[in-house]
């Protein structure tokens, strides 16, 4: 078995670096169209061929390639290999593609719940407000589901806007058991949640989950798999993106057991563009990369940073980065006079290079160099011609690709997505019978006051009863008269009210009125 990997040829020799030394992590920088694709491609097929897994993301699918065999032998291919000294021996390596939108590769999914309210926030670009929300969200689903009940759990993003609902329309309540929340707060979220959902990220939420035993297993054969993350759609959305591949990190260090130092990785893992991880990152966030990249090496895997520039990457983080290779940089502004000289100072001093000068003078394919030895120490920096590839560089044709995706029994267990009884349905249902009961609860209250009033309004019946055999209702008396009778009645009126005038002037001795 071999004790390490060739990177390329420079002045001082053969550049190389110790497999045992690559889980002290790496970093591989270069302005655009620099050649980083070639070298992360160059490392990756190595790794697998010495029997280490590799995860990296595809951005532009150029890194595809690796899943063929590199013939015929392109001419600048041959070129280098002549000029460097080394043999190309053209060969596939093993490769399984994955997508998080399930198009290029292998579905790629997790839960709500293990994205955290953290790396969720930082998906949804939420403020500090509506990051507390979120807190409380996740903190109240995990206690419902310690409780044993399944509404408290959030597999996808149709469960988080449930509980989201939830808690503003029960706001009081939880307000008094866990905090604040403001209906402000919820609206905003429920508004990032559903333009998350037109993006098309639903698709990555959700069962089944990605099992991290997928990056781990090894071959029959000895070699290693190369993972590839078809990224294209993906890196649209950055923040997704960053958050995504922070999770599978995360996941790697939380879940992997302690081996120390061995011959080799077990894992290497590739974070391109990885500007779009710290980048606005909260201090929080940044000192858990730190902590994660220190500590996971211990657990066998190594993390390599590709990035245009050094500075891209916080200088906690970059510290912990030992392996090298630094292609051109372009200093056109002082920003990039800045970029050069930091990343000249990050190089061990070689007498023969002068790194400030020619870190921009360095063609297609050129990198400086520097990795740790095989006792730890950095080699001095050296400008190294990459070595070429013995797989196809450059991205291969659909077809190719939907025949190895076919021929991966393993991925297909993800094609399928399963939505099982979660939050949405559970809170969903209830809403739904809570809706029904005040419904009828009305339709009942609305019954009884028109039964209320029709009995109000209804004349009321004479006493008696007319059935055959009782009593038999009085005849009522007629009230009818004749035209004759109303005259009579009319003048004895008249007669009776002059007669009362009269006596009542009598006795009162009142004056009879004058005409």
């Amino acid at each position: 078995m071999a004790t390490s990997i060739e990177i390329g040829g420079s002045p001082e020799g053969m550049q190389t670096m110790a497999l045992k030394r690559a889980n002290r992590h790496g970093l591989v920088a270069g302005a655009t169209g620099t050649g980083k694709t070639v070298t992360l491609q160059v490392l990756a097929e190595a790794f697998a061929r010495e029997g280490v897994n590799v995860f990296a993301a595809d951005i532009k699918g150029d890194l595809s390639g690796i899943a063929l065999a590199g013939e015929p032998i392109p001419d600048w291919a041959a070129a280098r290999a002549q000029e460097i000294g080394v043999t190309l021996t053209p060969a596939a390596a093993n490769v399984v593609f994955w997508d998080v939108y399930g198009d290029l590769g292998h579905p790629v999914r997790t839960t709500v719940t293990e994205m955290g309210p953290v790396l969720m926030g930082r998906v949804l670009e939420a403020t500090d407000a509506q990051e507390g929300a979120l807190t409380i969200a996740f903190r109240l689903a995990d206690d419902w589901f310690k409780a044993g009940k399944n509404e408290g759990l959030l597999l996808d993003l149709k469960d988080l806007r449930a509980l989201l609902t939830y808690m503003s329309e029960n706001s009081e309540d939880v307000g008094k058991q866990y905090g604040l929340v403001t209906p402000q707060s919820i609206a905003a979220l429920q508004r990032k949640l559903l333009q998350l959902e037109m993006d098309g990220a639903e698709r990555f939420f959700g069962e089944p989950a990605f099992k991290l035993e997928e990056l781990l297993t090894q071959r029959p054969d000895g070699t290693g798999t190369v993972h590839v993350l078809a990224a294209e759609r993906l890196i649209q959305s950055p923040r997704l993106y960053s958050a995504f591949l922070l999770w599978l990190m995360s996941e790697l260090w939380e879940e992997m057991p302690e081996v120390g130092d061995q011959e080799k990785p077990r894992l290497v893992f590739f974070f391109d563009e990885a500007h779009l991880l710290f980048r606005d990152a909260p201090k929080e966030l940044i000192a858990k990369v730190e902590q994660v990249v220190r500590l996971i090496r211990s657990k066998g895997v190594g993390i390599y940073f590709v990035t245009q520039s050094p500075t891209d990457v916080p200088e906690m983080v970059l510290g912990q980065l030992g392996n090298r290779f630094q292609h051109a940089l372009r200093a056109y502004t002082p920003t990039d006079q800045k970029a050069v000289r930091a990343a000249a100072q990050s190089f061990r001093a070689n007498a023969g290079v002068d790194v400030a000068k020619e870190i921009q003078e360095l063609n297609v394919g050129e990198a400086l160099v520097s990795t740790l030895d095989a006792k730890g120490a950095p080699t001095p920096v050296a400008r190294t011609k990459i070595r070429p590839p013995n797989s196809h560089v450059g991205p291969i044709q659909p077809a190719q690709r939907d025949a190895i995706i076919a021929a991966n029994k393993a991925g297909q267990a993800y094609t399928k997505a399963v939505d099982r009884q979660s939050a949405h349905e559970i809170l969903s249902g209830r809403a739904e019978a809570s809706a029904a009961a005040a419904a009828a609860e009305e339709e009942r209250e609305a019954r009884e006051k028109e039964a209320a009033r029709a009995a109000k309004s209804a004349p009321r019946a004479s006493g008696g009863r007319s059935s055959g055999g009782g009593t038999r209702a009085a005849p009522r008396s007629s009230s009818r008269t004749t035209p004759a009778e109303r005259v009579g009645g009319r003048v004895a009126t008249g007669v009776f009210n002059t007669i009362a005038r009269e006596l009542m002037r009598g006795i009162l001795g009142t004056p009879r009125r004058r005409r």
